[in-house]
């Protein structure tokens, strides 16, 4: 069984292992024990309500029951850019023209903005490879949108993912060699892990805040503006999927996409709906049906499962086993808000 829930202590261990797989250039998972241990507590807090709106962040995990093992993460910062600025790049396009030599230009400009201040954030998303496949990543993305449902007092109008951008094997960035070294005077890799574990003054001190001219940039960089790294294209197409879009937006490092949406216009929030439990130990789960993701409305100790339902989805009653209930920490007849996996 795999069981999306909230962050505890003893998930450190995994967590951390799940880190040293990441890679380079994601961003809000450095392989670092301190940074993972105060990232668990903040959520814990945040779970607890002992922390204020600017510093409330939600980290999930992925369970595999059977082996009692955290093999994806996935979190949520509910307003960035209120203690700390949120840095971004929008890309502004111009357009020069000489009627006198019969030119017409348009160029694009990269400007330093904070655009998304205020606004929820959805990251940190990672999947063990071993367990990519049978709908693991999008029920460890689309969980998050049912704990949204559940509480959207919680959360602004505007979300946004900061998707990573491209980088080698060896941890190297085309756009960051392209300009940000030469302001920054650091290998990406550092000032990606630096951003990671929340050293971010340097960001303030040291980035050019004038406009960026692309055409000036080599050409491998400039293909890389508002692209992403090639394990996280399934992420962008969850998100996509969603009614997630680019903007115009980029990482300030990378240059990956920054998507973004209309919280109460995700797809998954509209289309969730609140159904009651009915205990019922004769269900199969091994026969099929549509793939849905159930969760309760525990804040403190959110879970969801992803669970193939056979009964209508437009009913009123959603049919659970005792151990499923269990898992769940409801009792028959309570209220539980599920969707399906591929709506």
């Amino acid at each position: 069984m795999m069981l999306f829930r909230s962050v505890q202590y003893e998930d450190l261990e995994d967590i951390l292992n799940l880190s040293s797989r990441a890679g380079i250039g994601l961003t809000t998972l450095p392989n670092n024990q301190e940074y993972l241990t105060a990232r668990i507590s903040r959520s814990i807090d945040s779970f607890n309500d002992a922390k204020g709106r600017a510093q409330q962040g939600f980290l999930f995990t992925l369970e595999d029951t059977e082996k009692h093992r955290v093999v994806g993460v996935s979190a949520l910062e509910v307003a960035v850019g209120l203690e700390e600025p949120f840095y971004n790049f929008r890309i502004h396009r111009s357009v020069r023209a000489s009627r006198e030599l019969g030119v017409y230009n348009t160029f694009e400009t990269l400007i330093v903005g904070q655009d998304y201040t205020g606004c929820s954030e959805l990251c940190t998303l990672f999947l063990d490879p071993d367990y990519h496949g049978g709908g693991n990543g999008v029920f460890l993305s689309r969980s998050r949108f049912l704990f949204i449902s559940a509480f959207r007092h919680l959360f602004p109008k505007c979300i946004f993912a900061e998707m990573r951008g491209v980088v080698n094997q060896q941890g190297e960035s085309p756009f960051w060699d392209a300009l940000g070294k030469h302001f920054f005077n650091v290998p990406f890799a550092e000032a990606d892990y630096l951003t990671g574990i929340g050293s971010k003054t340097f960001i303030a001190e040291l980035m050019p805040f004038h406009p960026i001219y692309v055409p000036l940039l080599p050409e491998e960089a400039r293909q890389t503006i508002g692209q992403v790294h090639e394990n996280t294209l399934p992420a962008r197409a969850i998100l996509e999927k969603e009614g997630f879009a680019y903007h115009d937006a980029v990482d300030i490092f990378d240059a990956g996409a920054i998507l973004d949406a209309e919280i109460d216009n995700v797809r998954t929030i509209k289309a969730s709906r609140l159904v009651h439990v009915k205990r019922n130990d004769q269900v199969s789960r091994s026969q099929g049906g549509a793939q849905c993701i159930v969760s309760n409305l525990n804040f403190q100790a959110f879970k969801a499962l992803l669970l193939p339902v056979s009964e209508p989805l437009d009913s009123e009653e959603l049919q659970l086993t005792s151990a499923e209930m269990a898992v769940l920490h409801v009792d028959d007849g309570d209220p539980v808000r599920f969707v399906s996996l591929f709506s």
